[in-house]
């Protein structure tokens, strides 16, 4: 197995180097030929909807969907792949970040009651406690 770094997946996404572009391509397509999975951390899943929403000014439908394409994708390994897609249909239908509906899903896996945060995009979202 062999792990892919954030950036060497926004140019697979993005093709908008097309030097780079090729050479995650001719990378993915090595492993999907040897049958070697492709291991995507949830930071490097974080970090591709900031750089995705940030820097390419992407709105939250494109990343969805970006997100999706690499979920339906069975090269991909995920981590924490189950907690992954819940916070992908908590981030789609509501307010805050996809890391924060991430930390979100990890900490109720980890037996947390809620978390706790100052960040007001949060009020009201189930297993989030605004603190004032």
């Amino acid at each position: 197995m062999r792990s892919l770094d954030t950036n060497v997946l926004v140019r697979y996404l993005a093709a908008d180097d097309p030097r780079q572009c090729a050479i995650a391509e001719r990378v993915i397509e090595e492993c999907l030929r040897n049958d070697e999975p492709l291991y995507l951390s949830a930071i490097v899943l974080c970090e591709l909807v900031w750089v995705l929403s940030r820097l390419y000014h992407q709105t939250k439908p494109q990343i969805a969907g970006h997100l999706e394409q690499v979920l339906r994708t069975g090269q991909f390994s995920i981590e924490h792949d189950a907690l992954v897609r819940r916070a992908l249909r908590a981030w789609r239908a509501g307010k805050g970040d996809f890391s924060d509906h991430l930390i979100g899903e990890i900490s109720r896996q980890a037996g947390c009651r809620d978390t706790v945060t100052f960040d007001r995009a949060l009020r009201g979202v189930a297993g989030f406690s605004l603190l004032a």
